[in-house]
């Protein structure tokens, strides 16, 4: 046993012990890989007894009344012992079920257990994410409808450009996030079952147990993948099933990375505006220094997971080009690290962005006043267009504007001052004709185009029917402990 802070002593990893969810720290736990190697055995035992072999009732009975049993500890000495950890628990196991201890692993390889298991967990890993995207978009898409006729300053190259709405602005996130659902879902069933193929995938171990009959291991193969939750096993398979699976699983997972990148960017470059802020707790710190700051510490730990969740890329991409032949093992240990902190990560940035956008705080008043600044430059054609329409020539109307214009720049960026460009226009003789105009001209809401129909079309189409599987799973709040 540990003394008391023990725990304190040696390294633990942040993904779990501060950040990832109960459900996907035990998808990735010793206690679920180890019971789901103990039911791929009784899926064997059970398929190879149906099929004839001779393997009794009662040695069925007794692994599964033990399947939960586990003793760690001498799991832990026989892997010392033996240097295999597939055989320790195979000792282990046996140690418990002396009845069934002949039969346990018959036929089997540890690709058997070990790559079916990783299989299964992945699976469930993506039914861990799932849920939690859709909640993520649920939350964004409620924000954006009700935000979606509100002007805001559009950005290219950080610069101020045509005006669009708060709510188109997160239509852009949903629609990258709406890509990542498509993907991850596409993935999850993709995935099929490594099965029963033995240790080069020949499957010659079975045939052999079955005395040459090819349709026995195929149906073997066909029960034991149906008693998994699989639809479909991989026909062909190495020892292991193709890395590129892995390739596959966490290239989703780094491109929603990406994504979140992204969105928690957007979020922190407009928290700097202050035109949007993250939730922020009533006796939260920002700074030990600054006490008055209101630091978006939840986006820039998305961001900081996110960078992580992109980087884990490259190892199945690197461990699946260096497999030789049938199987190298210098996969092993690896995957141990990057799969689930793969997973682990995903899970921790969609509660945290979960959270963020169950409360997002937008300041209308401050945006209206951004944009007041800007507007009068950006209306320039319209106030040109219609001088025009007022009997003025247009290139004339185009000279007094770039003078105007360039003297209340001026005024912006040397003087410090704000925008005074209409107040320029309205004391020009030359702009009388439309002075009853320039209030419609300058109306924020004329410079958006078809902003709100696109968020409403948008919302309608693509993202609520994506939305619908998940009906049942929405209710779920996000409280961070940190």
């Amino acid at each position: 046993m540990e003394a008391a802070g023990d725990e304190f002593m040696k390294y633990r990893s942040p993904l779990v012990s501060r950040y990832a969810s109960k459900e996907m720290a035990y998808n990735f736990s010793d206690r679920k890989k180890f019971s789901t190697w103990r039911k791929l055995w009784i899926y064997l035992a059970k398929a190879e007894k149906a099929l004839g072999l001779p393997i009794t009732d009662a040695q069925v009975a007794e692994m599964e009344s033990r399947a939960d049993d586990i003793d760690f500890a001498m799991a832990a000495e026989e892997e010392r012992r033996l240097r295999h950890d597939v055989m320790a628990h195979v000792h282990t196991f046996a140690h418990c079920c002396p009845v069934a201890a002949p039969i346990i692993h018959l036929g089997a390889t540890s690709c058997y257990v070990g790559d079916n298991t990783d299989l299964i967990v992945l699976r469930d890993g993506f039914d861990i994410l799932l849920p939690k995207l859709a909640r993520v978009i649920d939350r964004l898409a409620n924000f954006a409808e009700k935000y979606a006729d509100l002007p805001t300053l559009g950005f290219t190259h950080y610069q101020p450009a045509q005006l669009t709405t708060v709510g188109k602005r997160a239509c852009l996130w949903l629609q990258d996030l709406t890509m990542d659902m498509r993907n991850l879902q596409r993935t999850r069933d993709d995935l099929r079952f490594r099965g029963v193929k033995g240790t080069t995938g020949t499957q010659a171990s079975f045939l052999q147990l079955f005395q040459g009959d090819h349709d026995k291991v195929e149906e073997l193969d066909r029960m034991v993948t149906e008693m998994a939750g699989f639809k479909k096993a991989y026909l062909v398979t190495g020892q292991t099933y193709s890395r590129k699976v892995d390739i596959d699983s966490l290239s989703v997972l780094a491109s929603l990375g990406a994504t979140v990148h992204k969105i928690c960017t957007d979020i922190r470059l407009l928290a700097n505006l202050k035109e949007i802020e993250e939730p922020f707790e009533k006796e939260q710190i920002g700074s030990s220094a600054m006490p008055y700051k209101r630091n978006p510490m939840r986006a820039e730990r998305c961001c900081s997971l996110s960078r992580h969740l992109v980087a884990l890329l490259c190892n199945p991409l690197q461990t699946a080009s260096v497999q030789w032949l049938e199987r190298t093992l210098d996969d092993s240990a690896n995957r141990r690290i990057s799969l689930p902190e793969s997973f682990l990560t995903a899970d921790i940035i969609l509660s945290t962005l979960q959270n963020i956008t169950e409360g997002l705080v937008v300041y209308p008043k401050v945006i209206e006043r951004h944009i007041r600044q800007e507007l009068p430059f950006m209306a320039t054609e319209n106030i040109i267009m219609a001088m025009v329409k007022a009997g003025g020539n247009r290139q004339d109307c185009h000279e007094k504007i770039r003078v105007l214009s360039q003297q209340a720049a001026a005024v912006v960026k040397q003087e410090g001052g704000d925008n005074d460009l209409l107040a320029r226009i309205q004391a020009d003789p030359y702009f009388t004709p439309i002075l009853g105009q320039l209030d419609a001209l300058l109306d924020p809401k004329t410079f958006i185009g078809r902003a709100p129909q696109q968020v409403t079309r948008f919302l309608s189409e693509e993202v609520r029917p994506l939305l619908e599987p998940y009906k049942g799973k929405m209710d779920v709040k996000i409280e961070l402990e940190l």
